[in-house]
């Protein structure tokens, strides 16, 4: 297929929730086909339907390393179904080129979805690896949720996304996760 452009941070549509696949057509294929190619030229980790203007529940990942063969994961209608534990980690957004903050996230997560010929499974992430905080931040996209709505200190992200030309944080946009934040708490206090 071919590399799409990518909507930066500031496009209105990142922030729309994104419409169910109702069957697994060509054109659903196409765009799988799409995402692959335009996170494989970008370098990026994972990539949702929304970051190139579609706005439909799509999202794939490929969390292999340099010296790795790629091992793409196609989610179609993803479902984060079990959820627990709580980390912090560094994340960036080929939708925020070169900014990076810190964000909370769960440690494991378990989802379920169709793959790209409309066949279910489910998936487990564990321990706050790679696949575990791609799967919620491609998973958020669909949503209309973005990364730095996620992040540990808003001030410092604002700072690091002027140093980018990007627009600061949405104070409103802000999720209140009261679990994850217990749950670091009690990772501090052990």
């Amino acid at each position: 297929m071919s590399v799409k452009r990518v909507l930066q941070y500031g496009e209105k549509s990142l922030r729309e929730p994104s419409k169910e696949v109702h069957k697994v057509s060509k054109k659903i294929q196409d765009l799988v086909q799409d995402l692959l190619d335009t996170m494989y030229a970008k370098n990026g980790v994972g990539m949702a339907a929304p970051q190139i203007g579609v706005n439909y529940r799509v999202f794939v990942i490929d969390v292999s390393k340099n010296d790795e063969p790629l091992n793409p994961i196609v989610f179609i209608n993803p479902k984060i179904i079990k959820k627990s534990g709580a980390v912090v980690a560094q994340e960036g957004c080929i939708s925020f080129p070169e900014a990076y903050t810190d964000v909370k996230r769960y440690d494991y997560v378990m989802v379920k979805a169709l793959d790209r010929h409309g066949r279910p499974f489910v998936l487990e992430a564990k321990d706050g690896c790679l696949l575990a905080r791609a799967i919620q931040h491609e998973n958020d996209h669909l949503d209309g949720i973005l990364f730095i709505d996620h992040c540990v200190n808003r001030f410092e992200t604002d700072d690091i996304l002027a140093k980018h030309n990007l627009p600061p944080v949405d104070a409103d946009k802000l999720i209140s996760e009261p679990e994850i934040d217990k749950e670091l708490e009690n990772k501090k206090n052990d």
